[in-house]
């Protein structure tokens, strides 16, 4: 008699089992009792029992049991002392682990047996129950029978607080199909008739037929090469490799099974490793003479000595690690990626059209978005991508290669400058140079490209709206600088001053909108727009200050006689408050000026007749050969003035950035 702790065997079952767990444990143990005394044919018939209560939206009850019935051995005391015993080795031979009745309890309250088998020359009955406590066999009975053939009928019941998700009958044949596949396809042994069916009736389903029947809904895909050798620790192992279509899937990913003596133990989604098979696939056929198409899925079975012999005790996980295994030698995640190989080999034509949208998608996005990587996109590999990826997906994996890049050549660096091999130095040196070179002009690309983008929307915002207004003056205030910011809180490729002046890239100290020192200056805020932007070099009193004056597009009011807002004079009253000293820079420190600084002042705005009249008639000012701007020196305050049209600023800077604009094609 049996006395073994059943509650804490049960409690200690690790996860990696699922609700499916007992049913495919009973299939398989009653497989294997027709094949003691069958070498070809027998049956076995899966019952699903319903708990009563019909859902009222599915109209259908949920599973609470099954029942397995064989016309194999039976219960004789062979097997029967097989099944009191914790760890059996009856069936090792077959792989069996002599533990996988416990996983029923895990799932159920009850496990029933009857059988009837041969005692001598006769049949007897015999049933029991599988008990919670320290007794693996109680109730149990012996009895005479008027049977005429051995078999066993085995009841798992009252389904604990795991629910069976699954509740149809064509759903649950569908998973044990796929579960049992192994033992369909098995060319050494033939598998019995495997039927499912109602406890009240109803038209059963062979699970056979699915593998069998003319309009099949699993078939097999022809494998080149369907073995894989993995080498580890010195030794090598082999692995067969069958790949199969399943036609109105239940899953919707297609997956590489991990098979242990005929019995699926793991899978895992094949875009793990080939983000082509993210979707499912698609075959065109006739069916009842109409043009259709039947959707499919791929799963891929592995079978090797390697995952007999280490998968666990609940054959729901293996004991090698997922990653890589130093004490086993070879992981999953090993085995996993050469099965993926294999069934991308199968499905070869489909994955590659996959291949060439996600290649044209990049190609696309590249040459439209981000021109500035093209080189680097020859060089590295979308493989990992998903199989639809979106500008977001691509972008970041060109900024990982790129910043991989980058910390490749600044390590190339710093062992070229640690080394004394003189006879080495001149390749090492040529070869980071040019990588440093092309990672430059990947950001002189991506650069120059912004540009043209900013252009863009800055004749956009020279232009009116659909009500024949311009623009406010904050919307081109921003394009050219952020309001009430200065040059401490930006950096050059944060603002566009390129667009008036290149020089404005590296000033010392550009302010926005903001004042430089209100404590000393009776209008100290130099920004766009009615207010001023000024830059110079280093704070020395030989370098230039250049101030500039914004007026909003066609605005000409400031050309009145009676306005306060008059552009030039507005410069000459800056230019001699930096003369006396009441501007101070960012850090407390005057502004150096002597008597020759040199002073540049830059009015923009548009030039309607008023506005040239008024320059040329009453300032004095000299027109520009191309008639869009005018000029002025003013020697006592040495201040070189010019008057620009919104119209010269955007065309000059088109035409400084033509040649690089035309060169990337855009």
């Amino acid at each position: 008699m049996s006395s073994i702790n059943i509650k804490r065997a049960v409690e200690n079952i690790r996860s990696g089992t699922t609700v499916y767990t007992p049913v495919i444990e009973l299939i398989v143990n009653a497989i294997q009792a027709i094949r003691v005394t069958k070498p070809i044919g027998g049956q076995v018939t899966v019952t699903i029992l319903r708990d009563g209560q019909v859902d009222l939206i599915e109209r259908i009850a949920s599973v609470d049991g099954f029942t397995v019935e064989d016309d194999g051995v039976g219960f004789d005391k062979d097997h029967r002392d097989s099944f009191d015993t914790l760890y059996s080795g009856m069936k090792a031979g077959q792989g069996g682990k002599g533990f996988g009745r416990f996983t029923c309890l895990k799932y159920f309250e009850r496990f029933d047996v009857e059988s009837v088998f041969r005692d001598g020359d006769g049949l007897q009955a015999r049933s029991f129950e599988m008990g919670m406590r320290t007794d693996i066999i109680i109730n149990e009975q012996i009895s005479n029978t008027e049977s005429t053939s051995t078999g066993s009928k085995i009841t798992i019941s009252g389904l604990k607080s795991v629910k069976f998700s699954d509740k149809s009958l064509d759903v649950i044949a569908r998973v044990l199909v796929e579960r049992l596949l192994p033992y369909f396809i098995d060319p050494k042994s033939e598998c019995p008739r495997i039927v499912i069916g109602e406890e009240k009736g109803g038209v059963p389903i062979v699970l056979n037929d699915y593998l069998t029947q003319e309009n099949r809904q699993i078939v097999e895909l022809e494998v080149g090469e369907p073995e894989i050798v993995i080498a580890a620790n010195d030794e090598t192992e082999t692995f067969s490799v069958r790949v199969f279509k399943f036609y109105a899937p239940r899953m919707s990913k297609s997956k590489i099974a991990l098979v242990a003596h005929r019995r699926e133990v793991t899978d895992v989604a094949i875009q793990t490793y080939i983000p082509e098979f993210a979707d499912e696939f698609y075959d065109s056929g006739e069916s009842d003479g109409a043009r259709g198409d039947r959707n499919y899925v791929i799963k891929a079975y592995v079978f090797g000595d390697y995952l007999d012999r280490n998968v666990s005790l609940e054959r729901g996980a293996f004991n090698f690690q997922r990653e890589t295994d130093i004490f086993y030698g070879i992981s999953q995640t090993q085995i996993e990626a050469r099965a993926a190989e294999v069934a991308r080999e199968a499905m070869g034509p489909e994955i590659l059209i996959r291949k060439e949208r996600k290649a044209a998608r990049i190609e696309d996005y590249i040459a439209t978005q981000a021109p500035w990587h093209r080189a680097l996109s020859r060089e590295i590999d979308f493989a990992s991508l998903p199989m639809k990826p979106t500008p977001q997906d691509i972008e970041l994996h060109l900024q990982t290669a790129k910043f991989t890049r980058e910390m490749e050549t600044r390590a190339q660096v710093q062992q070229i400058l640690s080394s004394d091999d003189p006879n080495t130095l001149h390749q090492q040196v040529a070869d980071v140079v040019a990588s440093i070179s092309q990672t430059s002009k990947n950001d002189l690309i991506h650069y120059v490209s912004m540009r043209k983008c900013v252009l863009d929307l800055f004749g956009k915002a020279l232009e009116t709206d659909d009500d024949g207004k311009y623009q406010s003056e904050g919307d081109v205030h921003d394009i050219i600088m952020p309001r009430r910011r200065d040059s401490d809180a930006l950096d050059y490729e944060q603002h566009n001053l390129w667009i008036l002046d290149e020089r404005l890239n590296f000033a010392d100290y550009v302010a926005s909108d903001i004042p430089i020192d209100g404590a000393r200056t009776d209008r100290s805020d130099i920004s766009i727009f009615n207010r001023r932007i000024a830059f110079r070099g280093d704070n020395v009193p030989s370098n230039p200050i250049t101030i500039f004056e914004f007026k909003k597009p066609q605005r000409h009011d400031f050309a009145n006689p009676s306005s306060d807002d008059d552009p030039v004079q507005q410069i000459i009253r800056y230019v001699n408050q930096f003369r006396d000293g009441k501007f101070r820079t960012p850090k407390g420190r005057d502004i150096l000026v002597s008597d020759n600084t040199t002073f540049y002042g830059y009015v923009v705005c548009d030039l309607p007749r008023k506005v040239s009249d008024w320059l040329h008639r009453e300032k004095q000012f000299t027109i520009m050969p191309d008639g869009l701007g005018y000029f002025q020196w003013f020697p006592n305050i040495r201040l070189y003035m010019e008057v620009l049209s919104w119209t010269k600023v955007l065309a000059d800077a088109e035409m400084r950035n033509k040649i690089f604009f035309h060169k990337l094609g855009i």
